[in-house]
């Protein structure tokens, strides 16, 4: 189960008990992004020497290895929102590389490889478990806030207007 646990003073990110089914061990969500980011290296290091190629792979190279650094700067979060908003800087950069890989597999910028198929499935599991853990952290602050077990809406959409974000009047 994803959970968060406070160690030293910091907001961190707990797989614990998590198994990787493929290699029957724990997860271990900084080597998973650290291994990720040396896949989009690699990934970027062949990709075809055109305009495309090398515009293509500078962006991928800045978000595909961002996460890793930010994932750092939660664990070193000063407070839960800042913690959340990290982890949110996280998952907009997973998403972006995301779309670049396949970008460049729809183009044929990258020879089709086991790799490339690896590093895109690679980005969707870590999207899910950034989502997971996104909404798990705001789920525990909300539970501490309103110190009761029942949650608030999360954030869902009840057809009530937010009095500070009136609807505009679009003519018909």
């Amino acid at each position: 189960m994803i959970g968060f646990e406070l160690r030293n003073g910091r907001l961190t990110l707990d797989l614990a008990g998590m198994i990787n089914p493929q290699t029957e061990r724990p997860y271990d969500l900084e080597l998973r992004l650290l291994e990720y980011s040396s896949q989009i290296i690699a990934v970027t290091e062949a990709l075809a020497p055109t305009r495309a190629g090398n515009h293509i792979g500078g962006q991928l190279l800045r978000c595909g290895t961002s996460p890793y650094a930010n994932h750092g700067e939660a664990e070193a979060a000063e407070s839960r929102d800042d913690f959340i908003h990290k982890l949110r800087i996280c998952l907009k950069e997973l998403r972006e590389s995301q779309r670049w890989l396949r970008l460049i597999r729809r183009s044929n910028l990258h020879p089709p490889t086991r790799e490339l198929e690896s590093t895109i499935g690679e980005s969707d599991q870590l999207i899910r478990i950034f989502v997971v853990s996104i909404r798990t952290a705001r789920r525990n602050g909300q539970i501490a806030e309103t110190g009761s077990g029942t949650l608030p809406n999360h954030g869902k959409f009840t057809g009530k207007k937010h009095p500070a974000h009136p609807t505009p009047n679009v003519p018909g």
